[in-house]
């Protein structure tokens, strides 16, 4: 089984370029399901759900060409109403291709998704924005079959923003008739940039107020979009400079999508230096505890927290990390607590009392940002580790072990 090698503290230092945004990058290519027009997508990364959601939308009869970092999608075969069930059940956004199927063929029959096992992860949402769009929904076993002679719009208010039913309603409401406002709806930027992309193939949508205004097309056509940096990559990198006393640059960002974890790390004391496409951690005041609390944009970003803990478990004093998006995402501090790291969880709250060194360990990745903070916490750990399962960490990081060599990272991925 590959894993990496990882031999912990030294110091992080230099320039990382930032990769596409991965959870920009799926909905934009799922929005190519809404035209027989030719999509362009520039600035998609290499990562494994980048591939898996590809391979759906080429077994739906599209055609796809990848060229380094974009990605181009034209109509080919008749448009199919059924993935394959092996892409949709290994990532859970391929069930975004539910509302546009339904949308453009008036029926789908796609697989309940798959991915990350963290907490339930319910569809619900998506389905309730659905049937309010006039679409009978029924779920048959371990498939949903949807139908509807034409959708038409609806007021839609989501009891949570998320981010997925909001992608799912607001691409599905585009070919509808009528108007659809979805109140409280997701806005992170990745949700933004999506809806960029819906406006030029000639949607009609805006946003105000927390909620999204719909203007359903009959028709929409091919364009050309580009991706926006991750700022999940990006924030994981700035933890690691953190976690290992380092100085790094992460390089091709959008600081303001970063707002939130920036500001709680310069309140520990690191020093945060900005320009407009990048942003540099050095060392600055001995790092203080903090308390935080994961939310929708523009707050703590959910996939963030597991390295985050990473890092207060080496910072003096007690911490407070309170997960509000998902259940049961402290799984991984186990293997951080056999590395030395003192956290108990309680219910939806980690305390974690940090402690003045990590050991090394063998671990596996549970999941993507889960995997992320166990490659950072052996980083600062003393030692030599090993983490396997490593598909996990593939599914979100682009060319992990080279950007982090080309800092200093001492790491290897050996079979």
């Amino acid at each position: 089984m590959e894993h990496f090698v990882i031999l912990g503290g030294h110091p992080l230092s230099g320039v990382i370029p930032i990769s596409g945004a991965k959870n920009a990058a799926l909905p934009a290519c799922v929005a190519s399901l809404l035209t027989d027009e030719q999509l362009v997508i520039d600035h998609v990364p290499h990562l494994r759900d980048v591939s898996t959601i590809l391979s759906t939308i080429s077994s739906l009869g599209k055609r796809v060409v990848r060229d380094e970092t974009r990605v181009s999608i034209a109509g080919g075969a008749d448009l199919r109403c059924q993935p394959q069930a092996l892409f949709v059940e290994q990532m859970r956004a391929s069930f975004l291709v539910l509302g546009p199927l339904v949308a453009r063929l008036g029926r789908a029959v796609v697989p309940l998704p798959g991915g990350c096992k963290i907490g339930a992860r319910p569809v619900d949402l998506h389905l309730r924005g659905l049937r309010a769009l006039g679409a009978q929904v029924r779920e048959e076993g371990d498939s949903v079959t949807v139908i509807a002679e034409r959708l038409h719009g609806a007021k839609i208010s989501l009891p949570f923003p998320s981010v997925g039913a909001t992608e799912q309603i607001a691409m599905s409401a585009c070919l509808a008739r009528g108007e659809t406002v979805i109140e409280n709806a997701a806005w992170e930027p990745e949700v933004a940039n999506l809806v960029d992309l819906l406006n030029k193939m000639g949607g009609e949508i805006e946003h105000a107020d927390g909620s999204l205004y719909i203007r359903g097309k009959g028709v929409l056509h091919g364009a050309r979009h580009a991706v926006i940096p991750d700022r999940m990559e990006a924030g994981t990198y700035l933890i690691a400079s953190a976690i290992t006393g380092g100085d790094v640059t992460v390089q091709g960002v959008i600081p303001e999508d970063l707002r939130s974890p920036l500001l709680i790390l310069s309140e520990m004391g690191f020093k945060i230096e900005e320009t407009n496409e990048a942003i540099r951690l050095a060392p600055g005041d001995r790092p203080r505890p903090i308390s935080t609390i994961t939310a929708p944009y523009p707050g703590f970003p959910t996939d963030l927290q597991p390295p985050f803990v990473a890092l207060l478990s080496l910072v003096e004093g007690t911490s407070t990390v309170e997960e509000r998006i998902f259940e049961h995402r402290f799984t991984y501090t186990a293997a951080l607590r056999k590395m030395g790291a003192m956290i108990e969880v309680k219910e939806r709250t980690a305390v974690i009392n940090g402690v003045s060194k990590l050991h090394a360990t063998t671990a596996s990745a549970p999941d993507i940002r889960a995997g992320a903070a166990l490659v950072l916490a052996a980083l600062a750990a003393r030692g030599e580790s090993k983490i396997d399962n490593l598909e996990q960490i593939d599914r979100g990081y682009e060319r992990m072990v080279e950007k982090l060599q080309g800092i200093g990272g001492r790491i290897e991925r050996v079979s």
